[in-house]
């Protein structure tokens, strides 16, 4: 499969948009104002215990506090609180928790209250962004990601990326990191390590290291809460996320984040710093790549597929529905039964593509095209799980029910991507009212008067939308015949379906527009 990051930089905002085989996939945008704090490490005070919901709300010196769950702290939150009163209090062997004895594993089935007090500092990593009136998400696992490596402090296991088969490189990979693993911290090798040299391992794990040794030095001259380690900017997590062995290229229209970009590239992958490019021409880059044409056809409520099949996208507070509809999608195979199954597999995968896309979390629920064969049904299942296996977010799929429905639940980490693809209404000018007609047909009447008195017109000829020409030529006695009487002047109504509702124009006898 081949990739390719697109990165447009604007005034206000950065779009980052991932494409596979040329097709977008992934579309991610940062205001240049407020950085996304997912990854971002802050001391905070506990500012209220909610004994009812077993959680409380944290000051992190931001607008809105944050909200941490009892679960949430972590077996190793009482480590985690001991290493931040240290550090406070300018203990130096916690860069590299040399001689540190582990607190004991804290309770699962216990209450928040036994842990936290009102006022207490508490070191806290955001895991989930504001979104809406509710602020970011917390957790009291402190853990600092790589490249190849996730560094996670008061452990001494070596996880490997569930993702890696071979039972050979698993082996392989244990033995190296379980040789470099720093004592005090644990390791979890993500899915790109496979195949990688210790020394490219070694190397993404000092720089780790080294980010870890920066917020410990930030917690020593603390005095209040604060963000005391800042996550990379979203173009970049996203390079170290995403970037893998069938990359093919990074196109950044901005000079600045180019460099920036190939700096960071070169750091951790120094083979592929040659893949960002800096794109000078003067086409937008998203015109250049297909993208904006791809965004118009993606976002909006109505998602056409080329077959003619078209979904139905709706957005609410608690869910987000989508409905299949066959549209115009020609009919093959045996009946009507392979029809429902062909259009609801090409539903299954524009779907799995909305869904990271538009970065859709929480609870969907799909209404597809009704099928009794319980093969088919399966069938649809397991197309829809292969095709969200592409998407890195947590997610939990179930069977169609007996009513049709499939529920999908999907990590929700950010608020939904929403890119508004409408235009202008041409009659109400995006107020959402035109004018009444009589008020129409005053104003005709007025310029009629002007024409006559002022600029001594005798004949004109009229240009108006194909319903308000009925309007005006319907009858006997119609507006028109009244008009030539009172203004005792030659005048003819021409119908124009390009004419706005509420617009009219006027011709003199030349056929020439009349300017008033």
């Amino acid at each position: 499969m081949d990739k390719e990051l697109i990165i447009s930089s604007g005034e206000s905002e950065v779009c980052i948009a991932l494409l596979e085989d040329k097709q977008l996939v992934e579309l991610h945008k940062e205001k240049k104002s407020t950085r996304s704090v997912v990854g971002d490490v802050y001391v905070g005070r506990v500012r209220k215990i909610m004994p009812g919901l077993n959680a409380a709300f944290i000051d992190i010196g931001e607008e809105k506090e944050g909200f941490v769950h009892y679960l949430d702290l972590g077996v190793d939150y009482l480590s985690f609180a001991k290493y931040l009163k240290q550090a406070m209090g300018g203990d130096r062997n916690m860069v590299t928790l040399k001689g540190f004895k582990n607190e004991p594993a804290v309770d699962k089935n216990g209450t928040v209250s036994n842990l936290l007090t009102v006022g207490q500092y508490v070191l806290a990593q955001v895991s989930k962004e504001p979104i809406s009136t509710k602020g970011a998400k917390l957790s009291g696992e402190v853990s600092l990601a790589g490249h190849y490596l996730v560094l996670v402090p008061f452990t001494d296991k070596v996880m490997i990326s569930q993702k890696i088969r071979s039972v050979e490189e698993r082996k392989r990979l244990r033995r190296l990191m379980t040789s470099i693993r720093p004592d005090g911290f644990g390791l979890i090798v993500r899915t790109v390590s496979e195949g990688r040299s210790v020394a490219e391992l070694d190397a993404d794990l000092r720089i780790l290291l080294s980010r870890w040794e920066e917020m410990t030095e930030r917690l020593r001259k603390l005095t209040g809460p604060a963000k005391v380690l800042s996550e990379l900017s979203a173009t970049s997590a996203l390079v170290r996320d995403v970037l893998s062995d069938d990359f093919n290229t990074i196109y950044v229209d901005d000079e600045q984040m180019y460099n920036e970009i190939r700096g960071y590239v070169q750091m951790i992958a120094p083979n592929k710093a040659d893949i960002v490019k800096h794109y000078k021409m003067e086409t937008p880059i998203f015109e250049q790549f297909g993208v904006q044409r791809d965004i118009r056809r993606a976002f909006g409520r109505i998602v056409t597929i080329r077959s003619g099949v078209y979904l139905y996208v709706e957005h609410t507070e608690a869910m987000h529905v989508i409905d299949v509809n066959s549209g115009n999608h020609i009919k093959s195979g045996d009946g009507q039964e392979d029809t429902a199954l062909q259009v609801n597999i090409e539903s299954a995968k524009e779907i799995a593509r909305q869904l990271r896309l538009r970065d859709m979390g929480g609870i969907v629920i799909v209404d597809f095209v009704d099928m009794r064969t319980a093969e088919h049904r399966k069938q649809l299942y397991d197309v829809m799980c292969e095709e969200m296996r592409k998407d890195k977010a947590r997610h939990t799929i179930l069977p169609l029910s007996k009513f049709g429905l499939m529920q999908i639940t999907r990590q929700r980490v950010r608020p939904v991507v929403e890119v508004d693809v409408s235009e202008k209404c041409p009659f109400c000018d995006g107020t959402g009212v035109i004018k009444q007609s009589l008020v129409v047909v005053d104003e005709i009447e007025s310029n009629l008067r002007y024409l006559v008195t002022a600029q001594n017109e005798r004949k004109v000829t009229i240009v108006v939308h194909p319903y308000v020409e009925a309007y005006l030529t319907k009858g006997l006695f119609s507006q028109v015949w009244r008009w030539r009487r009172k203004f005792k002047m030659r005048i003819k109504i021409v119908p124009s379906e390009s004419t706005a509702l509420t617009e009219h124009r006027f011709l003199n006898t030349q056929g020439e527009e009349i300017k008033l």
